[in-house]
């Protein structure tokens, strides 16, 4: 095993002295060691059940013959960071918690890993960890959230509770009804209700293979999420007894499944970023080229909030994630020959599978769209490519040209957008919030809620190199590249600019003669950075573009 480094023969007789002053015996010491990667906390909803996760995985582990060893990973709310700085400190949590865990699993030499995420970066930093240890490794999150109700009966969600803040300051609601919203939005513990950022990387574990059937759908509140927990924990010491690794799951054709599962499932623009940094540390490439492919094959199977009035707790309902994955397979868009953490291939775990609810996942024969959830946009402001959830834009915007309203932060947008001075037909630009510039790229969501708020989703369009929130829904076009902070052209937009979008042709043009571009950039400089101490500047430093999932080089 290869905990016998630090437990077997007598070189290591003052490790397991350490280990008995942690109270483990010696018949303990004899089972594999099972490190359970915990990220419970107290100020993110969807993690504050994750101790009763990790006490279920124990056991799972236990009656399967190991020693589950717990320790912690970080997790960040990106709601409560939303709108100030602290969404600068979301994005970069993921590499902290794919460092931070690689250093405790190379230190302690577990034999297998158990990984409990929830919310938005800790999944993909999780994955990330795992391809890059590469020892047996198991996902099994904490699950979502359950839909709120309103008074009227209606049900309602996070998305809906940033989109009455637009409408307060829009005079369609008063305090007590945006009061009424942030007690009903957000009803239990879990991870937010819609295919917001972190179910979608929880269903994209699923998709892939590295978390079981109902990974991402359960809700967090129902029982069958504890005995989904004690199976992860039960299958973690076959994965061992196999040494079935991440690295033999996470291959090509499985991030090719989980892009597809991501367009019908109509996924948060962030598994954009996610995706090609997983698949980084697994040493596969991902460009966003390879995700326009897929999408122009894949139908869009499902419209959950925010593009949609349905919610994760009904995906389960209607089949989950492997229901998607059987009628995707009916056209033969998935390769099932691939293998999952269940040790069978993804054939073999589609075996009977059902669709229960057609009106909720629409049959591959019928779908909302031909092509997926997802569009990657290029053009002269955008020359390596921007993201946009095509699945949550009315279909007005689809093409859409107009002015250009540029804004050189988060705060100026909101501030400009409060006080009523965009109108119909604008296409407003924020820009220096990119990976570099920002730095952090943080999400726009406050802007984009605010907008679809005040009635403006159907007829304004939002550029950014910042990101979206799995919550945002219209014509929001995010991680713009290259970013305004290393001279894209982004950088160069002026107020009243035209710009064009066609999200059908997947193109985004600046549309500005050329000789007048490049009068502006040889003019343009480089601001200074916001920030120049801290993590935060050793990250601006090292990271790269969002093109390439943000990764740090």
């Amino acid at each position: 095993m290869r905990s016998d480094h630090v437990k077997k023969g007598v070189p290591t007789a003052p490790n397991r002295s350490l280990f008995y002053a942690l109270g483990y015996t010696r018949e303990e010491l004899e089972r594999p060691l099972i490190g359970v990667v915990c990220s419970y906390n107290e100020i993110v909803p969807g993690h504050m059940n994750l101790d009763k996760i990790a006490e279920a995985v124990k056991a799972g582990v236990r009656a399967a013959g190991g020693t589950p060893i717990e320790f912690p990973a970080i997790a960040v709310c990106d709601g409560i960071a939303m709108g100030h700085v602290g969404m600068k400190y979301s994005l970069v949590t993921r590499d902290l918690i794919a460092d931070s865990t690689e250093a405790m699993a190379m230190a302690h030499q577990f034999d297998g890993l158990v990984m409990i995420p929830n919310c938005d970066k800790n999944v993909p930093g999780l994955l990330m960890a795992a391809a890059r240890v590469n020892i047996p490794t198991i996902f099994c999150s904490g699950g979502p959230m359950l839909a709120g109700r309103l008074s009227d009966g209606r049900r309602t969600c996070l998305s809906h509770m940033f989109e009455a803040v637009g409408g307060y300051y829009a005079g369609k609601l008063d305090e007590a009804g945006v009061e009424e919203y942030e007690n009903a939005a957000c009803p239990t513990c879990g991870s937010c209700s819609g295919m917001y950022t972190a179910n979608s990387m929880n269903c994209l574990t699923e998709a892939i293979g590295m978390g079981l059937r109902g990974n991402g759908t359960i809700p967090a509140v129902w029982s069958a999420r504890l005995r989904l927990a004690k199976h992860a924990g039960m299958q973690i010491m076959e994965l061992v007894k196999r040494d079935i690794r991440p690295r033999d799951i996470m291959t090509p054709a499985a991030f090719h499944n989980a892009e597809t599962v991501d367009m019908a499932l109509g996924c948060s623009t962030n598994t954009m970023l996610h995706l090609p940094a997983i698949a980084h540390e697994c040493g596969i490439e991902l460009d966003l080229d390879i995700s326009n492919e897929i999408s122009s094959k894949t139908p869009n199977l499902c419209h959950l909030a925010p593009a949609g009035d349905t919610y994760m707790e009904d995906l389960e309902g209607a089949g989950g994630v492997h229901a998607v994955m059987m009628e995707l397979n009916k056209k033969g868009l998935l390769d099932t020959s691939v293998l999952t953490c269940t040790g069978k291939t993804l054939g073999e775990n589609l075996e009977g599978v059902v669709n229960r609810d057609h009106s909720l996942i629409r049959p591959i024969d019928d779908p909302y769209s031909p092509d997926g959830g997802i569009a990657v946009l290029k053009g002269n402001l955008a020359p390596e490519g921007c993201v946009v959830k095509r699945s949550a834009v009315a279909p007005e915007m689809m093409r859409h040209q107009g002015p250009a309203r540029v804004f050189e932060s988060e705060e100026e947008a909101i501030e400009a957008i409060y006080a009523g001075k965009i109108h119909a037909g604008d296409v407003v630009v924020i820009r220096y919030e990119g990976p570099k510039g920002g730095p952090g790229m943080r999400e726009m969501l406050n802007p984009t809620s605010a907008i679809c708020g005040m009635g403006l989703g159907e007829s304004v369009a939002l550029i950014t190199d910042g990101r979206f929130s799995g919550a945002t829904r219209g014509a929001s076009i995010g991680h713009v590249c290259p970013e305004a902070a290393q001279g894209g052209p982004i950088a160069l937009v002026e107020e009243g600019d035209q710009i064009s979008i066609d999200i059908s042709a997947c193109q985004i043009q600046l549309l500005v003669d050329e000789s007048a571009l490049a009068a502006r950039r040889a003019a343009w400089t480089c601001p200074e950075p916001k920030i120049k101490t801290g993590y935060l500047a050793r990250y601006a430093k090292l990271v790269t573009s969002a093109a390439r999932g943000a990764v740090l080089e």
